[in-house]
């Protein structure tokens, strides 16, 4: 990291527009650390994003998402694109890292220069995402990644938050998983643009698959004309179906771009990372006050009765933003 630090950030940016490994893993890493130049990589970055098409993979842990990941992977360069993939994998308790590193499964596109693999921490992230993800995104698009896959680590209900982050959604469940119980959770169902199921090799698909379509059904709060998610079945580790995936894929690209749904799905993500940023600034700034006297104060008089904590949050946020 060191030379990173003192790497001329155009030079860096450059470089990782022009492929270099190296320079897109430093970029990333800058993301990850928070590090002072972040600032300015995304304003050498700004001008040469919005042309990857952001997938997120999804599911509940078991359901092969790193073999299906790599399976689409294998696809896509097929049909000539070049691929990222951010792997978000649990962190480690000791060092904050991945834990998986970068992921065993994926070790045959290790030598392939058209895919870029990284695996990135949740640091304890409630939704099995890295904090710096739609920034490392934003790295690899102008790194020329046609398409980038998000996969998370699969942590039940609250993997819902990937929808917020990618163009496409596609969750993936198995038979014999309870899988039904699993959809008909809230959220599921809503972000879900297309259903995997893998492992349809096993007994139970024909359900799963039945299952899941009535619940599509039960739970549709469509208009006239939205789309209706596509449900896939596949084998992931024998590679079958994977090619059914990326066509029910790409028909959700097509749609959402047909009906001005992609731009506006990428405005509400940006709104999104542009409120996160704001936020944890706020939260830095605050964190700065607790030794200060004017939380205390509000504090004391809280404790005592004399100041409600919404009023007392009033007058510290007119302070903060007030700059005062």
């Amino acid at each position: 990291m060191g030379r990173a630090r003192t790497a001329d950030v155009g030079e860096l940016v450059a470089q990782a527009r022009a492929g270099a490994p190296r320079a897109v893993a430093r970029l990333i890493s800058l993301v990850e650390n928070a590090a002072p130049q972040l600032r300015e990589v995304m304003a050498a970055l700004a001008p040469h994003t919005g042309h990857a098409y952001v997938v997120g993979i999804t599911g509940a842990p078991g359901v092969g998402k790193s073999t299906s990941t790599s399976a689409l992977v294998t696809a896509y360069r097929r049909a000539g694109r070049r691929v990222g993939v951010l792997a978000v994998d649990p962190s480690s308790p000791f060092s904050g890292g991945a834990l998986l590193g970068d992921r065993i499964r994926m070790s045959e596109h290790a030598c392939d220069p058209g895919v870029y693999i990284r695996s990135m921490a949740t640091r304890g992230h409630l939704g099995g995402l890295a904090w710096a993800a739609p920034q490392a995104v934003r790295v690899l698009d102008a790194a020329g990644c046609d398409v980038v896959l998000v996969e998370t680590v699969g942590v039940g209900q609250s993997e819902v938050e990937i929808a917020a982050q990618a163009d496409t959604t596609a969750v993936l469940v198995a038979p014999g998983m309870g899988d039904g119980v699993q959809a008909a959770k809230a959220g599921i169902l809503e972000v879900g643009d297309v259903f995997v199921v893998n492992k349809a090799d096993r007994d139970g698909a024909d359900a799963t698959v039945r299952e899941l379509n009535h619940m599509l059904g039960l739970g549709e709060a469509r208009a006239p004309g939205d789309w209706r998610p596509t449900i896939v079945r596949t084998v992931a580790a024998r590679g079958e179906g994977l090619d059914d995936v990326v066509e029910a894929l790409e028909g959700h690209r097509a749609w959402l771009a047909a009906h001005g749904r992609l731009a506006e799905r990428r405005t509400r993500r940006a709104a999104r990372e542009v409120e996160a940023i704001a936020v944890t600034a706020l939260r830095a700034r605050i964190a700065d006050l607790r030794g200060d006297r004017r939380l205390a104060a509000l504090a004391t008089r809280i404790a005592a009765g004399t100041l409600d904590p919404y009023a007392a949050a009033d007058e510290l946020v007119a302070g903060l933003t007030g700059g005062a």
